[in-house]
């Protein structure tokens, strides 16, 4: 199942909150790769197994790297054998996360009955309205806060991660960015995944922590980055977004669904609206969820051209194909919104954008979709 190997830390390449990304010379090569280079990236949680540096010897998971798989490219550095970080000192907290794999590690979580936060969380029944934006792609999550911040840009925003994909919210580089810009006011990690600002059992107390803890105007969710799908109806991460929006719905928040959208998909179920959003959304969530769409027909050529070039792939591709899918919607309330000046925010977003290997030019209705439910949500502050 996993693919070991041992090697030697060239040099630390870069650096970002709670990793290091490393070069590591590795004593056997790949699998299937005998005559290759045997120098690979390599990151390190430093959390977890401690700081790298040069000339330390590790031990590395390597399978994604072995299998060729697209996310991350990296191998991941599992222990420090002779530079192990020292022990924690005494804390509170026994919560355990990623439990009974290798790495569990223990957190004090913001339900748990040791944190100043219990009572707050324990007593807390409603959401009041606070709109709770789900995404199906961790990518979406630079657009919608461009959307949020066209209308409310002091609004405090509370991103949750749910363990659907990556588990170590540290992995995310978009979210250690977009925290230290101040796109985002607090982070929460949900379930198995790990690193927020705060930690929760489940999405409901996670959803509360936002609330009464974050004192968030919007909160955010989505899993982390890595994205899992199998080509079949419902075997795919974003499966749970029925169960995020359910949850925002149970406690009295406003759940508002964003909208997988492309116009560059090559795969046709994925082009418009993706069957990801027409499964999770309009067959599994409960009725009634608000899910904003751009209404394309309002981009003018202009804006298009100077968003993307006269080259770049014109987002109102899509209008037809849009329109034949509403009524797998038909449970929900859509909400048109006007997606003019959407584009120009988005090419200020202080991140890259990027979603399948696309970026903006190459398939801005993904961005411009999940900018628009970020622009709803805002405009649903009192």
């Amino acid at each position: 199942m996993i693919h070991w190997r041992e090697g030697t830390v060239c040099e630390v390449t870069t650096t970002w909150p709670g990793v290091h990304q490393t070069r590591v010379e590795l004593t056997a090569p790949l699998p299937g790769r005998e005559d290759g280079d045997r120098v690979i990236s390599a990151i390190a949680y430093t959390d977890i197994v401690g700081t790298p540096a040069a000339g330390n010897r590790v031990l590395v998971n390597v399978s994604a790297l072995a299998r060729r798989l697209g996310t991350g490219g990296f191998g991941l550095i599992v222990a420090l054998p002779e530079n192990l970080p020292a022990d924690p000192p005494p804390q509170p907290g026994h919560m355990v996360k990623d439990r009974y794999a290798p790495l569990q590690t223990m957190v004090l979580g913001v339900d748990d009955q040791e944190s100043e936060h219990h009572a707050a969380i324990r007593d807390t029944a409603s959401l009041s309205g606070l709109p709770v934006v789900v995404a199906d792609l961790h990518s979406a999550l630079p657009a919608i806060l461009a959307g949020i911040r066209v209308t409310a840009p002091e609004a405090r925003v509370a991103y949750v991660m749910t363990d659907g994909a990556a588990l170590p919210l540290p992995f995310s580089r978009s979210v250690a960015e977009l925290r230290e810009r101040g796109w985002l006011a607090a982070t929460i990690s949900v379930g198995q995944a790990y690193g927020g600002d705060y930690e929760a059992v489940t999405i409901h107390s996670a959803l509360l922590a936002a609330a009464e803890v974050a004192r968030a105007d919007v909160v955010i969710v989505s899993q982390g980055p890595g994205n899992l799908g199998t080509g079949t109806p419902y075997g795919f991460t974003g499966m749970m977004v029925a169960d995020h929006l359910n949850a925002a719905a149970f406690l009295g928040g406003l759940p508002i669904a964003v909208a997988r959208m492309s116009n560059a998909d090559a795969r046709g179920r994925h082009y418009g609206i993706s069957h990801h959003t027409l499964t999770a959304v309009g067959k599994a969530a409960n009725p009634g969820c608000l899910v904003p769409l751009p209404d394309l027909t309002q981009l003018s050529d202009e804006e298009v051209t100077a968003a993307i070039g006269a080259d770049g792939a014109d987002p109102r591709a899509v209008i037809e194909t849009v329109d034949s899918q509403l009524p797998e919607l038909a449970r929900h309330d859509v909400a048109w919104v006007d997606p003019r000046g959407l584009l120009g925010e988005l090419q200020q977003v202080p991140v890259r954008l990027s979603t399948m290997g696309r970026g903006l030019s190459e398939d801005p209705v993904s961005f411009i979709a999940a900018a628009a439910a970020g622009t709803c949500a805002a405009g649903r502050l009192a």
